[in-house]
């Protein structure tokens, strides 16, 4: 890696590059940093960049919490060490390359703390079960000109949603984000105008799973260089406004046995294969813990929003939480997967794929069963059609997420003990620091944060 390191400092330097972001989430979602100078890269790469441990119990105000006893005291130090593979310079700041790290400790051996880790040994254990896992991410973010206070009153762009042209006054913009992310390696299937208020959403292309949370952060990067350089601000926020839509980010996955997708579509128009499907639904109100954790996360469930404010599956059904994509003809068998929808961008990457991957991996293992599918919005239903049909709300706040996690040790005990306590205490935090403020003050505090 020190050899990999040097080569790609030396280039990076000819090109003009004076530094490298060292990049990795925290357990709010929030990408941090450090820049090393580009001639510092290979010693990075070799002894890493030390970093304060604390790191995992910042919660999404930058406060730090010591209720987790593990990390209880402001001493300690880990090492951020870049993944050389992933190094990219940045198409949008090209004084600038970009690499995730993983987090070891001062003596090089793995942290229990570091979220990629957790991830990878989730693709480990699919290994050795014989499957293979394609993950892939849709991204929702709004755009305002510089300066903005907020989205709603300064939108970014006029609508209508879907509509080219809501985009002519972003031309620029969106020309750099589709140069942008081919120069930085990162593979658009569409973007568009979404039906929110000044909303634009991308798609990633799948790819296996660590690569595509790495290239979530990346893509992150890119499109805040690109809106800067065209005058623009861009929120990821679960919410930007208590009544418009939110921001979701979707995330696709599929599983393959030998080749072959067990999320493949039968005659019936259902998966042959339901227990990847049924383990995520069983553990669907724990695996919401971890994939839209925040306060705005819990206030964006709402029926009718597309947002997936119930726990059910549906074939195409945008309301459902667990959205089933057939294959078909047209489109081949390699094309069904299954969309997560309550996900967002306070959830750490890593983190929300390992965790969905261990669930679907527990309903193979066990055959879980799935019920029938919904077609309908649930929303729009009594109470007592929805205890017919067995259909319950997803956790509404902090502590009924904290239970359903804990009610689940097939998603709580893939972050270990260490990490869950971290985890938990960064919630308690957030918790703690919303229940002194109103709806209107928690969405805006939280706007710019991702």
């Amino acid at each position: 890696m020190t050899k990999a390191a040097s080569a790609a400092a030396k280039d990076f330097a000819a090109a003009g590059v004076g530094g490298v972001h060292l990049a990795w989430a925290d357990n709010n979602g929030i990408p941090r940093s450090r820049i090393v100078p580009v001639g510092g890269l290979a010693d990075a790469a070799t002894r890493g960049v030390g970093a304060t441990s604390l790191f995992a119990v910042f919660d999404s105000h930058d406060a730090i919490t010591y209720g987790h006893a593990g990390l209880g005291t402001p001493s300690g130090d880990v090492r951020l060490v870049p993944v050389v593979e992933r190094l990219q310079r940045l198409a949008g700041q090209p004084a600038l390359a970009w690499a995730p790290v993983r987090q070891l400790t001062a003596e090089g051996e793995p942290w229990p703390y570091c979220q990629r880790a957790v991830l990878e040994a989730q693709v480990a254990e699919g290994a050795r079960r014989g499957l293979e896992f394609r993950a892939g991410y849709e991204l929702e973010f709004a755009v305002a000109p510089a300066g903005s206070v907020d989205i709603l009153s300064t939108p970014g762009h006029p609508g209508p949603a879907y509509s080219p042209h809501a985009l002519i006054g972003l031309d620029g913009f969106v020309a750099a984000l589709l140069h942008d992310f081919a120069a930085n390696g990162l593979r658009i299937g569409q973007l568009h105008a979404e039906y929110g208020v000044a909303q634009l959403e991308l798609s990633l292309a799948a790819t296996d799973p660590v690569s595509a949370a790495d290239d979530q952060l990346l893509a992150r990067q890119t499109i805040h260089a690109a809106a800067h350089a065209h005058g623009l601000v861009v929120s990821f926020a679960p919410l930007i406004g208590l009544g418009a839509a939110g921001n979701g980010w979707h995330l696709h996955t599929s599983v393959r046995r030998k080749g072959r997708n067990l999320l493949g579509t039968g005659g019936d128009g259902l998966p042959t294969e339901p227990g990847y499907l049924a383990g995520l639904l069983r553990d669907l109100p724990a695996l919401t813990a971890i994939t839209a954790p925040s306060v705005p996360s819990t206030l964006r469930l709402r029926p009718g929003y597309f947002a997936g404010a119930y726990a059910f599956w549906g074939v195409e059904n945008r309301e459902a939480p667990l959205r089933y994509v057939p294959g078909s003809s047209l489109l081949g068998a390699d094309h069904a997967n299954v969309e997560l929808k309550t996900s967002d961008a306070s959830a750490n990457p890593y983190l929300a794929l390992a965790v969905v991957l261990a669930a679907g991996m527990a309903g193979i293992e066990d055959s879980a069963a799935l019920p029938e599918p919904i077609a309908e919005d649930p929303g729009g239903w009594t109470e007592g059609e929805r205890e017919t049909r067995g259909v319950r709300g997803l956790p509404a706040d902090t502590a009924e997420q904290d239970a359903a996690l804990l009610a689940s040790p097939r998603v709580a005990g893939v972050l270990g003990e260490d990490l869950l306590g971290a985890f938990r205490a960064v919630r308690a935090s957030d918790a703690a620091w919303a229940a002194e403020r109103t709806s209107d003050e928690i969405v805006a505090a939280h706007l710019w944060r991702y």
